[in-house]
């Protein structure tokens, strides 16, 4: 069977599902950039979603977002992305809403619900009823208005003066109990473990943490705003910003959906370049929360191990395109750049120590007992409970799951290369620790494999209408100066429709979803950012541990900032 046969008959089967199910004439189910779509009157939203999943059609609540269409009534969309973790089959639900009109909550139905409908309260003012403690979650407690709605001016800056008291997960601030003499705690921003930009909230009965809170927005850098006031091309340095411990993963995210829009299939060339790219970026990724966490728990000289072959990659990316950490080497259609002379062979030297330095880092750290005592059976957690909080990546791998979008949803030849999905048992520290360690050796295997057979050809498409003319063509001909100054005046022009597109980047998924109104800028651009949902179940995580244990829980979820605040 074709898989577009089997698309239709799982659409099909759906279809009948529904209607059997609701029997709603309002209710539509379609296809659009090979998704599909189904829209529901915002007060079926909770029934249908809870039907969808009671059923087992799809047990995951990937993201949950809004569009504001003004001056369109209703105004607003909130949108679900569902997945099933089992057979990969996605669905996009959508709900209009109008000004001042509220929609249930779904966090009866997912937990990774919660923080999603905060923001999207916050960026909109979409009001969810039944959510148990809806408040601001990324602007401060000053802010005024919701920032991506159409009529708030993106130049408009609102500064913070002061701090909130200490707020826990369910929207209580602290208050001091007769019965028990509780110390308030924050933990950060100003802390070595928090770097700056991760703030800890709790109440201590002793070492004992009794309730705790989380605060975001310390690197709020408003990029799905600035995305909405530039070209397509020009967001690409933005996206180096999200996760920049492994800048390259989102560039080629953000081009992987914006191709998907324009219907684009760029060379093979490209492709495997940007596997090479993607999989020494999860090495020094995995390599900066492996030796970040170690050095927050005392061992020093781990993270001198790690951060030195970090080093050596990011002077790879230095010789491809003449940056290190923010590189935006990827175009849409294709790289920036095409290697220079050498360049792969130099990649397949530091492979070679990347291998040795993981193997003397795993004997240096992974039977220690200090380690051992440190990660093992703390914060760990089920299959079950990952996947209802929403988690992707390493920290799901490691609770049991083997899902990894390289496998389950190949792209760029991924399906064509040896290699294995390491998965952990507890979903504890020490699993998240193992599972990384083994995804940064078959990461190594993926680039050689992909060296060895490293297509020739173009690094790009040449489209006139999307990738600009080579500098020669510039300065050498009417024709090419032409090309260039149109497609820098007037910018890549998507059709109509929107797109989710996704790989599996460090964290996890990292998803890009894409409203085009077919003009020169995107209409709208929403990050799913793979460790803002892990980190949600923090504050749950650690509420009845100790407090050592706190630091060694957040380190293992890798929370990187710019992705988690966007």
């Amino acid at each position: 069977m074709h898989g577009r046969d089997h698309a239709v008959i799982k659409l099909e089967v759906l279809k009948e599902d529904l209607h059997q199910k609701f029997q709603d004439p309002q209710m539509s189910l379609s296809t659009s950039f090979g998704s599909h779509i189904l829209e529901v009157p915002k007060d079926k939203v909770v029934p249908v979603l809870s039907f969808l999943k009671d059923t087992g059609k799809y047990d995951v609540l990937m993201d949950l977002t809004a569009v504001d269409y003004l001056p369109r009534q209703p105004r607003f969309e909130v949108v679900y992305h569902l997945f099933n973790s089992k057979n990969f089959q996605r669905l996009r639900v959508k709900a209009k809403l109008a000004e001042g009109d509220t929609i249930d909550s779904l966090t009866p139905v997912w937990r990774s619900a919660n923080w999603f409908e905060r923001e999207a309260y916050d960026m909109y003012g979409i009001v969810f009823k039944g959510h148990p403690a809806l408040r601001k979650i990324l602007t401060h407690h000053h802010f005024k208005g919701h920032p991506l709605r159409k009529d708030y001016d993106a130049t408009k800056t609102q500064a913070c003066h002061d701090v909130l008291p200490i707020e826990f997960d369910d929207g209580t601030r602290f208050q001091e109990d007769p019965e028990r003499d509780l110390v308030p705690l924050n933990l950060g921003p100003s802390h070595p473990a928090t770097h700056g930009t991760l703030r800890v909230m709790a109440a201590l009965d002793g070492e004992k943490i009794v309730k705790a809170g989380v605060e975001l927005g310390f690197l709020h850098r408003c990029f799905e705003k600035m995305a909405e006031t530039h070209q397509f091309n020009q967001v690409i340095p933005y996206t180096d910003r999200l996760n920049y411990c492994s800048a390259p993963m989102n560039n080629i995210g953000y081009c992987k959906t914006v191709e998907k829009l324009l219907g684009v299939d760029i060379p093979p060339r490209a492709k495997a370049m940007r596997i090479v790219l993607a999989e020494l970026s999860r090495i020094i990724d995995h390599n900066v929360c492996i030796g970040a966490n170690a050095l927050d728990l005392g061992a020093l000289t781990s993270f001198f191990y790690l951060f030195e072959l970090r080093e050596r990659v990011y002077s790879l990316f230095e010789k491809l395109c003449g940056a290190r950490l923010t590189v935006s080497m990827t175009r849409v259609g294709g790289m920036a750049y095409d290697a220079p002379p050498g360049w792969f062979n130099e990649v397949l030297e530091t492979c070679k120590h990347i291998k040795k330095g993981v193997d003397e880092f795993d004997r240096l750290l992974s039977k220690n007992k200090i380690w051992l005592q440190r990660t093992q059976n703390v914060g760990s957690i089920t299959a079950e409970q990952a996947l209802q909080w929403g988690y992707t990546g390493p920290c799901l791998r490691a609770a049991g799951v083997g899902l990894d979008l390289r496998k389950a949803e190949p792209y760029y030849g991924y399906n064509q290369l040896d290699f294995d999905i390491p998965v952990g048992t507890t979903g504890d520290v020490y699993d998240r620790y193992v599972v990384r360690m083994e995804e940064m050796r078959q990461s190594v295997r993926i680039i050689e494999q992909v060296i060895k057979g490293m297509p020739g050809g173009d690094f790009t498409i040449r489209d006139k209408g999307i990738v600009l003319p080579e500098k020669k063509d510039v300065y050498g001909n009417i024709e090419g100066l032409m090309n260039h100054f149109m497609l820098v005046m007037k910018g890549i022009r998507p059709p109509v429709g929107e797109v989710y597109d996704y790989t599996e980047a460090a964290n996890g998924e990292l998803g890009f979803y894409m409203v085009s109104d077919g003009s020169h800028k995107p209409y709208r651009l929403r990050v799913r950012p793979p460790c803002f949902a892990i980190y949600q179940s923090f504050p749950e995580q650690i509420t009845g541990g100790l407090l050592a244990d706190v630091i060694a829980i957040l380190g293992s979820m890798n929370l990187i900032a710019g992705e988690l605040d966007r």
